[in-house]
């Protein structure tokens, strides 16, 4: 699982030009599955979400989790994130868990990351998809 997380102000996703979920301060969490993933791996991966110290302490230090800061979560899947770039001018997607099953582990995670911090948003899986979001910092983290 590749989860490219940003602090952001603000961010929201829009799908045929309605806003379908939107959060105010906390973390926009692009998730892209790969094909040796499992269920196993979203619990570690919540965890991290919640407990990653991506916020500002009163000294300036990233020393504050999102649940310290009562921040929010976006959830959006995002299958490019498991191309391989290593080689050509065209990403290759043989890497990422076929879409059947990567839905069905975006949903787990929805659901055991709204479980444990009710101000979880999300995406629609394999929607086309409008993400807006002011980055703070900018402060942009990978989480394998």
């Amino acid at each position: 699982m590749v989860v490219l997380i940003q602090r952001v102000n603000w961010a929201r996703v829009v799908i045929e030009c309605a806003i379908h979920a939107e959060i105010g301060k906390g973390l926009l969490a692009l998730v892209g599955f790969e094909r040796d993933d499992c269920e196993s791996g979203i619990e570690r991966i919540i965890e991290r979400l919640l407990s990653y110290r991506v916020f500002a302490d009163d000294d300036g230090k990233m020393n504050l989790n999102l649940r310290q800061v009562e921040g929010e979560l976006l959830l959006v899947s995002q299958f490019t994130l498991a191309a391989s770039t290593a080689r050509g001018l065209r990403p290759g997607f043989s890497g990422a868990k076929p879409p059947a099953e990567a839905e069905r582990l975006f949903a787990k995670l929805v659901e055991a990351a709204t479980a444990s911090h009710p101000a979880t948003r999300s995406g629609v899986f394999a929607a086309d998809m409008q993400v807006a979001l002011e980055n703070d910092g900018p402060v942009t983290f990978i989480l394998r």
